[in-house]
């Protein structure tokens, strides 16, 4: 019998789950854990708290527990399901990313999308499969977390960061408590990283019954008939604008300032294990060099996405059209555009996120604290300063964020960037799937290691009372000669 998608081999699943098992069996994972317990004024203190149990955050806390650090918890804004984009605000039909990747598996064959694919639907399945559906992917991250037994708790939000003494006080709402005490904080906060929506100027004012952001939880089905505009040309805006189309939106058209559509994904082209443990280490000016150059060129919208907008007849392209100004009035919306004026009932701004930590109020305590590229690592001479670039944060190997003035916010030190934010620090390991087992790696191998040195006077002092012998006694015959005087007798 041929199994298809539809048709899931529950046995052949049960097998792949038995040989993980096994596999971690044999590599003694996870790792005994090994953290001295804490506590503050009789309140248990967490080692690491991720926040975020999306993709990055699954993959960081699976790292964490494999390691024997154990004593983590994730916590996550949304249903059990529903974390991070991909059946939420992602648009797309399929990932874009091959197939073969492994994606967060750390290491570990049984955990690929790949394995627990061809389990369930056999190799001819996976041979014929093109992209991975990202309902699909969803259903995998569920799996992972389900399997691995992780501990995220949904429902749960962050609202604000404060230090107590050389702690790190995390403000939640939906959880038992409404504090939370840890040593060390990930933020795994997705393509959205440290900031909001990136919103254009020429929006700023304007009715938001009028306009969404790509992010938004747009009604789709309240744009049939009308007239839409999508700015941008990336990946999000054909989703978008294709979702509109297919949702019946009476027309679709696509504001694009550039002269021509980006064809080329540079970053893809260069893939390489070089890249991914390299791209840290490489000195700054050509960090900003590679940066630069590929936010330059732009990364292009898939091919299946693109046309997925142009087989309707209703969606037009127009290149080399800046918007110059937005008024809203009794007609809907008058878009300025470098090629004259257009009329829309709704616009869809496919514009990105920011670095700007004032957008989120859970980073205020954090905000005029952090060190950025702009104070100091950027200069002049790397080139032309870019908005995303120049805000971005200024890491340290673990992808913990610096005080912009030494000594001024401590507690800096053991709050880590585990996103899209960190990408000009360290390179793509902590947003997108082909990296993100390298990314969690470096992460934890560093958190693992802060939390042995500030612990040295226990570990050592677990050394001296260690007292298990190896030896009883009894194992060999004493030789030793007889004393001088019996020997002569």
């Amino acid at each position: 019998m041929k199994h298809t998608p539809t048709q899931p081999m529950s046995t052949g699943l049960a097998a792949l789950e038995a040989q993980l098992t096994q596999d971690l069996d044999f590599l003694e994972l996870p790792a005994k854990p090994w953290v001295p317990e804490r506590s503050r004024d009789g309140v248990p203190v967490r080692d690491v708290v991720v926040i975020g149990a999306g993709m990055c955050g699954l993959a960081a806390t699976a790292k964490l527990v494999l390691t024997g650090i154990t004593n983590v918890v994730a916590y996550d804004a949304a249903p059990a399901g529903l974390e991070g984009p991909w059946v939420t605000f992602a648009r797309m039909q399929t990932l874009r990313s091959p197939k073969t990747l492994h994606g967060p598996a750390l290491g570990l064959p049984q955990l690929t999308f790949r394995a627990w694919f061809t389990a369930q639907w056999g190799v001819e399945a996976w041979q014929s499969l093109d992209k991975i559906p990202k309902g699909q992917w969803m259903d995998y991250l569920i799996w992972y977390r389900k399997l691995l037994g992780l501990p995220v708790r949904n429902g749960v939000r962050m609202m604000g960061i404060s230090p107590v003494g050389d702690l790190i006080a995390i403000d939640i709402d939906g959880d038992e408590t409404d504090r939370v005490l840890t040593r060390h904080l990930v933020l795994a906060t997705g393509r959205s990283g440290l900031g909001g929506f990136a919103v254009p100027d020429f929006l700023m004012g304007i009715d938001r019954a009028y306009w969404a952001h790509s992010a938004d939880d747009i009604d789709f089905g309240a744009l049939k008939g009308k007239r839409v505009a999508v700015i941008g040309a990336g990946a999000s805006s054909m989703d978008n604008a294709a979702t509109a189309l297919e949702a019946g939106a009476g027309s679709v058209d696509m504001l694009i300032r550039r002269k021509e559509m980006p064809r080329i994904n540079k970053l893809t082209g260069i893939g390489s294990q070089g890249v991914v443990l390299g791209m840290y280490h490489l000195p700054d000016d050509w960090k900003w060099k590679f940066f630069d150059y590929t936010a330059s060129t732009q990364t292009p919208p898939p091919r299946s996405s693109t046309l997925r907008v142009s087989r309707h007849a209703n969606a037009r392209f127009f290149l080399d059209c800046g918007i110059v100004a937005v008024k809203q009035d009794a007609e809907g919306l008058l878009v300025e555009t470098t090629q004259g004026p257009m009329r829309y009932d709704f616009m869809i701004a496919a514009t990105g996120f920011s670095n700007d930590f004032s957008d989120r109020p859970e980073f205020a305590a954090l905000a005029p604290y952090i060190r950025t590229w702009s104070d100091g690592r950027y200069t002049p001479d790397m080139g032309p300063s870019r908005r995303g670039m120049s805000d971005a944060p200024d890491l340290g190997p673990a992808f913990e964020f610096r005080e912009r003035v030494p000594g001024s916010c401590p507690m800096l030190a053991h709050i880590h960037c585990f996103n899209d934010a960190a990408m000009l620090t360290h390179g793509k390991v902590s947003g997108d799937i082909p990296a993100v087992s390298a990314g969690a790696d470096r992460l934890v191998r560093g958190i693992a290691a802060s939390l042995f040195v500030e612990d040295v006077e226990t570990h050592f002092a677990n050394l001296m009372a260690y007292d298990t012998p190896e030896l009883l006694g009894d194992e060999w015959v004493d030789s030793t000669p007889l004393p001088h005087k019996e020997a002569a007798l």
